[in-house]
């Protein structure tokens, strides 16, 4: 069988190149793509139903993404060794690619979609999640789907003072900037990604340095569809009904902009709009009403309401609760505010709320990630709950969202940078956020809340790391920046983006676009507004709890560590775990150990509640581990007596002779009556033979002369 193959090569920077292959692998999915980089493969494929969905005011679209264990020659850890629901790393890959690609499909396209990305192969040196956008975007661009890109997305680190895309995942591990940035040939589209206080500057030009990447990458697409693409799919002209809209406009947009200027909370707000669409519906008679098409007038309502609420800001400056645009909601916080949690923080910007708790753990709380290309294990957990209660609705419970897993991810890698490194900290951290309240950023006040709880749990957490939310409105070169944006703003933008930091730079970014030709010099007033509001915040925030509590709470499980030699991990855990063991029931502790093969030692952890129990555990273990030194007196066991003298032990598996002439100053002739085995005595170490290891042993050093 021939296959009709094309290919197209692609610049992904860093000196790589990527191929683009279709016409060899699923071929009859609308439009099937191999991307490779070295020995990474990922497979994206793009379909849709032949038919618009009805009923629908909305885009269904569906982005899957799967690493195949097979892929880096791995089994699957779980217990039918198969690849099972999306851990939380594939959610957040699919979650960059939908954000990036959703806006770029064609008006009224209602066809159910459905975007499905595989890594097929691994290779150690290519980060996929760098790819998958590139992937997604060349099956759709091939395809007959209305889809109105290319677009791409890319990797963009700071290294040293060089801004690097797509580095090895080697590379990034210096990197101080860590971004993924998609867009299309002219506009950004979405940025996401992690900093080490970063300054506003260098993200920008992170974001510069990684478009020029996304530019090639989307103009490969271009030529790859020249050759081989298919034809688009028309879509429908929408019904319209000029009258209906106009009537509409005439009867609601006052209304509309009255209440918009009314600063209201946002239920009231809520039924005041409810109250508009209603009063038009009684104005039709019962003969309309049987031909009325109230899928239109939603239509026209909806779209009235952004329109006039947007002009509303741009033209009057006047938000919909009467901020001004660089305005930040009230604030109030306070921690310990729950008597149990090892630390506690309650977070409320207006009708935000965030109830964080931090909860102390050993190693054996590590949560374990298990990815087609390695098992890992994390011992900074962050999780963020939404209950639907939080904006007043009542819905299905059904787990976990991809939108949780999505915000955690994001204050818990704004938190990270600022968490003390492993060897300043023994202990498995877990943060969870439950959001009690929501209108507008709980993400940031999640960010805001787990900085509190942190440093109210004892955590030496060296600073405060706040986050704010921001927006942007732009119409006919006028435009308006919102900071600390509701809910109804976050709809109504054309800008979203959160960014999360200290007093010293950004820690954590996301950012969505909606227009066309935003300019730098824009970006980097946005950016500016940001830092503003975020110092704002931190202030206040400070201002609650100024430092981490130089003790923990007295509920707070104790852990300390100590590194020993590698080889003498053997000697603490003994035959079968015997000696740890028997360590761990008698003095009611938890000891872990965690080998560190580069560094050639062992880190011990004792864990306990109870002080006492915690020192007796540490004797012994210190008993074992403890080298000997010459000079040192030590409480040494007589093992056995022979006619020249006694054989001790003095540390754990360490014996010497006590000759008979270091017992005493005065002569003695035998051993008779001298020590019993079992006896207890107090020897000194005079010294070390290097050459047979043997240890002389003295009583008399210690003895008073006579």
């Amino acid at each position: 069988m021939q296959f009709n193959i094309h290919t197209q090569t692609v610049d992904i920077g860093n000196g790589r190149t990527a191929t683009i292959e279709t016409g060899k692998l699923a071929r009859q999915a609308d439009g099937s793509v191999v991307v490779r980089v070295g020995n990474c493969m990922i497979l994206a494929t793009a379909v849709a139903s032949e038919e618009p969905k009805e009923g629908i005011d909305f885009f269904p679209l569906t982005v899957e993404y799967q690493e195949k264990f097979a892929a880096a020659g791995r089994i699957p850890g779980s217990f039918h060794r198969r690849e099972g629901r999306a851990s939380d790393y594939e959610i957040l890959i699919c979650r960059i690619v939908d954000r990036a690609i959703r806006p770029m499909f064609a008006d009224n396209f209602v066809n159910d979609t459905q975007v499905l990305l595989y890594l097929i192969s691994a290779d150690e040196n290519v980060e996929p999640d760098s790819l998958v956008g590139l992937a997604a975007s060349a099956a759709l661009s091939i395809s007959s789907i209305p889809f109105e890109g290319p677009i791409s997305e890319v990797r963009v680190t700071k290294i040293g003072e060089q801004f690097v895309v797509n580095p090895t995942p080697k590379e990034a591990e210096s990197a101080t900037l860590n971004i993924i940035l998609a867009g299309t040939i002219d506009n950004i589209l979405m940025v996401e990604g992690e900093a080490q206080e970063a300054s506003e500057a260098d993200l920008v030009n992170a974001i510069k340095a990684g478009h020029e990447i996304i530019i090639k990458q989307c103009q490969a697409q271009i030529e790859l569809q020249q050759k081989c693409g298919k034809a688009k799919v028309e879509v429908p002209t929408p019904e319209e009904d000029e009258t209906l809209k106009q009537k509409v406009k005439d009867f609601a947009e006052a209304r509309i902009q009255a209440i918009a200027k009314s600063a209201t909370g946002k239920h009231e707000r809520k039924a005041a709009f409810k109250q508009i669409k209603e009063d038009f519906l009684a104005t039709i008679s019962e003969e309309e009403l049987e031909t009325f098409n109230k899928t239109l007038f939603s239509k026209y309502y909806s779209k009235l309401e952004k329109t006039t609420i947007r002009n509303v800001v741009l033209t009057d400056k006047i938000r919909l609760d009467g901020r001004k645009t660089d305005e930040i909601r009230p604030l109030n916080m306070e921690v310990d505010v729950l008597p149990t949690p090892h630390g506690s923080a309650l977070f409320t910007r207006g009708e935000t709320q965030s109830l964080t708790t931090v909860t102390l753990g050993s190693k054996t709380s590590e949560q374990m990630i298990d990815k087609a290309e390695e098992l890992t294990y994390n011992k900074f957990i962050l999780h963020y709950n939404f209950p639907p209660f939080s904006t007043g609705e009542v819905k299905m419970l059904r787990g976990t969202s991809r939108r949780e897993v999505g915000h955690g991810n994001l204050a818990m890698r704004s938190l990270k940078q600022i968490m003390p490194k492993d060897d300043e900290n023994p202990y498995t951290v877990r943060v969870v956020s439950d959001i009690l309240e929501s209108n507008g950023s709980s993400s940031m006040a999640t960010v805001c809340a787990g900085s509190l709880a942190l440093m109210d749990a004892g955590i030496p957490f060296k600073k405060h790391v706040s986050g704010i939310a921001m927006g942007m409105i732009s119409e006919e070169g006028k435009y308006a920046i919102l900071s600390d944006i509701l809910g109804d703003e976050d709809h109504l933008g054309d800008m979203d983006f959160k960014v999360t930091g200290t007093k010293d730079g950004i820690c954590g970014v996301q950012m969505d676009l909606k227009i066309d030709g935003l300019s730098y010099e824009v970006l980097a007033e946005a950016l500016e507004q940001a830092r503003k509001g975020r110092l704002h915040i931190l202030s206040a925030m400070e201002a609650c709890i100024p430092a981490y509590r130089p003790d923990l709470k007295p509920q707070t499980p104790r852990a300390e560590s100590i590194n020993i030699p590698k080889e003498l991990i053997g000697a603490v855990i003994g035959p079968g775990g015997k000696i740890i063991q028997d360590i761990q029931e008698k003095t009611n502790t938890e000891i872990t150990i965690e080998e560190v093969k580069e560094k050639g030692i062992g880190i011990v952890t004792v864990l306990s509640n109870n002080k006492e129990n915690m020192l007796a555990a540490w004797k012994r273990i210190k008993a074992i581990v403890a080298v000997p030194e010459v000079g040192q007196v030590y409480e040494a066991e007589v093992k056995s007596i022979m006619p020249y003298g006694a054989f001790v032990e003095f540390m754990p598996g360490k014996q010497g002779l006590l000759h008979i002439s270091e017992i005493d100053h005065k002569r003695l002739e035998n051993m008779d009556g001298i020590f019993k085995e079992g006896d207890t005595v107090s020897v000194k170490l005079v010294e070390i033979d290097n050459k047979t290891g043997k240890f002389k042993l003295s009583r008399k050093a210690i003895l008073p002369k006579e």
